[in-house]
């Protein structure tokens, strides 16, 4: 930093309400910034974890990390020179619509810190799937004895709805074992990991070739209840449904329907409408399904750290004048 340069202010907000794994930690910002020394030179950089904090920074803040539910719940606010809001989480659906935003402000999002972990859960679930474990679950409730084999899934078809960061680390895995990926998309641009790549337009026409179904894509006006019922129908009565986009992407009633009826083979899922799950809800007793409270991507090890690296990368580009990585397109919403 040139002497006449001034640091930037960052204000980095928390909540004690939040879950600890997206606290930004004294210790963990230290991390980061030893990680970044030069960009970390730039920054004048405060912590807070009250809603006082935010509104004592928020006045002079230029950058902004935080949380989707801190931001929901502290903005709108007067942040006059705010530029840029880093929000520590890939699906920004929580937010819109976006009027809330100071004007000349970007929007953040952390794409890319979920890959890795996504990619495990992801290949979990569909082995799981090929290996029936959904129809032993219930089996197990059911107090069963019924011995159903499951299949290698070399040489089974992979459907991918969405083949952004959260997806491409399980298309890598399910090549490794042999299976044919056709990946879903808005445009047909081609994916390095995809066999085929199709548009959400011609969604109808690949559902009866797949053996898995996987959902990545964003929660928008566009793929709000995109796997209908009529879509569900379309789908092998032995094919395995794995949502790890939102809940709002399925439509969740007439996908308990198609389990219960055995009209598909069985589905994992980590997204709900609504989360938490109610104690009355049906897909806690639907057959053939299994669940995980909304934690398929989220490795408390690394989920921060990455996302503060995400934010650095960012932060490069904004002092380089240069186009930001992560910042969303307002009006498709990813």
């Amino acid at each position: 930093m040139t002497p006449s340069a001034k640091p930037l202010r960052l204000h980095i907000q928390n909540l004690p309400s939040e879950n600890p794994v997206f606290h930004v930690t004294d210790q963990i910002w230290r991390d980061a910034c030893a990680r970044h020394p030069a960009l970390a030179a730039r920054l004048d950089a405060t912590i807070g974890w009250t809603p006082e904090d935010f509104e004592r920074a928020i006045s002079q803040a230029e950058l902004l990390v935080t949380w989707t539910m801190a931001a929901k719940t502290l903005f709108p606010a007067k942040a006059p020179k705010l530029r840029l809001i880093f929000i520590t989480s890939a699906g920004l659906d929580r937010l819109a619509p976006y009027d809330w935003l100071p004007p000349g402000c970007a929007l953040l999002n952390n794409s890319g810190v979920h890959g890795p972990k996504a990619g495990e859960w992801g290949l979990m679930a569909i082995l799981m799937l090929a290996n029936r474990m959904p129809f032993h679950a219930t089996r197990q409730r059911e107090k069963r004895w019924d011995k159903v084999y499951g299949s290698s899934v070399a040489g089974q078809v992979l459907l991918c709805v969405g083949v952004g960061g959260m997806a491409t680390h399980t298309i890598d895995h399910a090549r490794a074992f042999g299976m044919h990926v056709i990946g879903v998309r808005h445009s047909p641009t081609p994916h390095e990991g995809c066999h085929r790549i199709v548009t959400t337009a011609d969604l109808d026409s690949v559902l009866p070739e797949a053996d898995y179904v996987l959902l990545t894509c964003p929660l928008t006006p566009a793929t709000r209840g995109l796997v209908s019922r009529a879509r569900l129908a379309l789908m092998k009565p032995t094919a395995g449904l794995i949502n790890m986009a939102r809940g709002a992407v399925v439509d969740q009633d007439a996908l308990c329907d198609a389990l219960d009826a055995g009209t598909l083979g069985g589905a994992v899922l980590d997204v709900f409408v609504p989360e938490p799950l109610p104690p009355e809800s049906r897909v806690w007793t639907t057959r053939n399904l299994l669940i995980a409270p909304h934690v398929s991507a989220d490795d408390p090890l690394t989920y921060t750290p990455r996302s503060l690296d995400v934010f650095f990368r960012n932060l490069a580009h904004h002092l380089a004048g240069g186009p930001l990585p992560n910042a969303i397109d307002l009006a498709r919403g990813y």
